[in-house]
């Protein structure tokens, strides 16, 4: 059997990772008797998204493999990227005739890749199918449905997901219940990230060339933030009642900790408030940092502010309490009222400020929903070897 599979993202590669190290466990296991049944993989790359973090320690530190074919597809608008991954993938399909095309998550790569497979009229299957925010703004979402309209197989995380499908009248078949293939990397990673020294992960990435670098945060309780998503940064009257709760409340009551994703930074200075949250003497602002070192300061954070999806996925399974700044999520199952460690804020003042004074009062434990337990995976490749 021979498999494509396609990332399109840094992301992605977190997540395709697991799935490479199944496959090559199952070969593993294959006698010479049994050849037939070995699976060959390609890993293909469309390089939608240009990331400097992707260098050789990248793929080292967190035994990721380097892609098989590098698309090399570049930035764009979502039209551009879309026609010009459907272009360059069509070539791939044709010369190296698959029998299964995987595509992962939601970016525009899934959903152009998706589109090449059905044409071509070669097997497809998405993990993290049925995820759905219902907001249809995003383009995730219309990649996301798009994607799983024309999938042959449905890999979900949870039933919530595998729900979805059903009610838009997927047929039982094509779905199976596999977990949370991004909890295959954290549980592979967790130790790696837990030996690594809070002060030292600050050090290395603070923005602040005037702060102390040996502050030690090891005896103070902190909160961790990540916000990139243009409906929080790209407009002042949003952004700035955001810093001034940053500055002038949450941050004297506890460290901050502010991971300052590029486009964030722009806006803050572009909107006058750069000055504000770099004078904040309770606030530590740092470059974006890797994956083990968000994973080591959400491990010990006492709170998180994120809009990252996946932030609120590792928060559930850590139990560490999150207030996810968004006014809808794909991944409800990470969210308090299903057991979760996570609650929509929105962008709303007044939800931060009441709910981080609950988040004070309640103790959150972690929560591992079913089948997100490490080994999801391995539960593909099994779907995959039984289906063809």
């Amino acid at each position: 059997m021979k498999i494509i599979s396609v990332v399109g993202a840094r992301p992605n590669f977190m997540k395709i990772a697991p799935f490479v190290r199944a496959i090559e466990q199952y070969n593993g296991s294959i006698s010479n008797a049994n050849n037939s049944r070995l699976i060959t993989h390609i890993l293909v790359h469309t390089g939608q998204h240009y990331d400097e973090c992707m260098s050789k320690s990248f793929f080292e530190a967190l035994n990721i493999p380097h892609p098989d074919i590098d698309l090399e597809i570049g930035s764009g608008s979502h039209a551009e990227q879309v026609g010009r991954t459907m272009i360059e993938f069509e070539k791939v399909v044709r010369r190296e005739k698959p029998d299964w095309i995987v595509v992962v998550g939601d970016v525009n790569a899934t959903c152009a890749c998706s589109i090449v497979a059905k044409k071509e009229h070669i097997k497809l299957a998405h993990i993290e199918a049925g995820l759905r925010s219902f907001d249809m703004k995003m383009p995730e979402e219309i990649n996301r449905l798009v994607t799983d309209r024309l999938s042959d197989l449905l890999l979900t995380p949870d039933e919530i997901s595998s729900q979805n499908l059903r009610n838009e009248g997927v047929p039982e078949d094509k779905i199976e219940f596999v977990g949370n293939i991004m909890i295959d990397t954290l549980e592979v990673h967790r130790e790696t990230a837990s030996k690594m020294d809070i002060n030292q992960v600050i050090s290395k990435n603070i923005l602040h060339s005037d702060l102390n670098h040996d502050f030690n945060i090891t005896a103070t309780k902190f909160a961790l933030m990540t916000l990139h998503r243009p409906s929080n940064v790209d407009k002042k009257e949003i952004l700035e009642p955001i810093v001034n709760f940053l500055c002038d409340e949450l941050s004297r009551d506890i460290q901050l900790l502010w991971t300052i994703h590029p486009r964030t930074r722009k806006q803050l200075q572009m909107f006058d408030l750069w000055d504000k949250v770099t004078s904040a003497d309770n606030i530590i602002l740092m470059n974006p940092i890797g994956y083990h070192e968000m994973l080591r300061l959400n491990m010990d954070a006492e709170l998180v502010l994120t809009d990252s999806g996946g932030l609120q996925e590792e928060c559930c399974v850590l139990g560490t309490p999150c207030m996810t700044m968004r006014w809808n999520t794909e991944r409800p199952i990470t969210l308090r009222k299903h057991g979760g460690s996570c609650v929509l804020v929105g962008n709303s003042i007044e939800n931060l400020r009441k709910e981080y004074a609950v988040i004070k009062t309640i103790e959150t434990k972690p929560k591992h929903p079913p089948l997100w337990d490490g080994s999801t995976a391995k539960h593909i490749v099994r779907v995959l070897t039984n289906k063809n």
